[in-house]
């Protein structure tokens, strides 16, 4: 099996796609938020039955005050992942453990340091600090500090295929 290899041009294409796409063109606009007072019950049933992973939790301003997931709501029926390497050595410089957590409210397990990120950040900005912090959505928002929508990897992932698909030429016939 013969391999071709890729021209220069194809490469930097394809290398400053990250560059040329912003949070506001990949963002889900409509997205879903909910208080810290609301049940645990209920954010369950919305991320099950719309199948997502995570939702912003915001306050009556719609400022984004943490976040909730399925990983926080399966701990507190102790379901999580094992502790890494990398956990055990934080404990042994004295950070605690992860800790099962209890509570009927959003606002008793919600991660409440959250990361945002602005409409005209590049998706190189959005990939890197999702890499470098090991998460998987980023919450949106505006010069207030609003929330203005989210950003998943999985949207990332579908913006960059359909930019792939309009930048790749339709073979030549010989």
């Amino acid at each position: 099996m013969e391999t071709v290899p890729q021209s220069q041009a194809d490469v930097c294409i394809r290398s400053s796609i990250g560059l040329e796409m912003l949070v506001k063109d990949v963002m889900i606009k409509d997205v879903i938020s909910v208080m810290k007072y609301e049940s645990i019950v209920r954010v369950a049933t919305i991320l099950s039955e719309r199948n997502i992973s995570g939702i912003p939790v915001v306050d009556r301003e719609k400022k984004v005050i943490g976040i909730i997931t399925q990983a926080d709501i399966l701990s507190i029926v102790g379901i999580r992942r094992e502790q890494t390497l990398k956990d055990l050595l934080k404990h042994m410089l004295g950070e605690p453990l992860p800790q099962h957590r209890i509570g009927d409210l959003v606002g008793d397990i919600m991660t409440s340091s959250v990361l945002t990120i602005r409409p005209d950040a590049t998706i190189a900005e959005v990939t890197r600090i999702m890499d470098e912090k090991k998460i998987r959505r980023l919450p949106v928002v505006d010069e207030k500090s609003e929330l203005i929508g989210i950003i998943t990897r999985a949207d990332i992932l579908r913006a960059v295929i359909r930019k792939l698909k309009q930048d790749t030429p339709l073979p030549q016939n010989h």
